[in-house]
């Protein structure tokens, strides 16, 4: 009987050929235990003018991120010695803000939620297609650019800076991983404006996610738990049926 996941990659590697325009030389990891899907997006990367490293388990993944420092790293979750859940886990708890772009064929929702809430940036459903694997790299490699905004951006008690990355509320520093920075700067950014889900999604993910993500729900979750706590001001409201919006109560 043949693999389902062999049939995918061997078509994968056949519809790379019309995906080779130059591209930045930007350097990504891609960890993946399944030979056939690892030499098939290494050769898709590389046609799109990327430096690729590839590794083939969990621990080698982590080692290889912490030493060479890439632009991305694309993680399956499924891998021998340590999963991709685990690999985004240690690299959060070591500081790594690595963008990682989590790959699986679990379809629930819940799955979705746990490799988020285990610090990945982005979420990818096998089978994929090329032209979506792509675009949701060069959404993270915009999203890790340097920013434009220079000047710290501030609401209320709550101030943000660009440059240093760094998130304050009042006298109380503020941790956050690179979605959730990204995710307040753009609110800040337009603050007192209602930003669409569509939005959103189109400028923090890069990609039209399917109508029923939870993503976005799941990051703004996290935000509130962590700029409003311990009675703080409300600053992050729903605009039900339409999206959110950073303001004074």
């Amino acid at each position: 009987m043949v693999n389902p996941c062999n049939l995918w990659a061997l078509w994968l590697s056949t519809v790379i050929k019309v995906n080779s325009q130059s591209g930045d030389k930007r350097l990504i990891v891609v960890a993946e235990d399944d030979t056939s899907v690892r030499n098939a997006l290494e050769r898709l990367l590389q046609l799109e003018g990327y430096e690729v490293v590839v590794v083939k388990d969990g621990v080698a993944a982590l080692d290889t991120i912490l030493q060479i420092s890439p632009d991305i790293a694309v993680v399956d979750v499924m891998m021998p010695f340590s999963d991709g859940l685990s690999v985004c886990r240690e690299l959060r708890h070591r500081k790594n803000r690595t963008p990682i772009l989590l790959l699986t064929a679990r379809a629930e929702v819940s799955d979705r939620v746990a490799g988020l809430d285990a610090g990945a940036d982005d979420y990818l459903l096998k089978p994929f297609s090329v032209d979506e694997l792509l675009a949701r790299v060069r959404a993270l490699l915009r999203r890790n650019a340097p920013s434009e905004t220079s000047g710290a951006l501030e609401l209320a008690d709550l101030r943000l800076d660009p440059i240093s990355r760094s998130v304050t509320r009042g006298a109380r520093e503020v941790e956050l991983t690179k979605t959730e920075f990204d995710l307040l700067q753009l609110l800040l950014e337009q603050s007192g404006v209602v930003l669409s889900r569509d939005y959103l999604y189109e400028h923090i993910w890069g990609f039209d996610f399917e109508t029923n993500s939870k993503s976005l729900d799941v990051y703004v979750g996290y935000l509130r738990r962590k700029i409003e706590t311990n009675g703080e001001t409300k600053l992050l409201h729903t605009v039900r049926g339409v999206g959110y919006v950073l303001k004074k109560s």
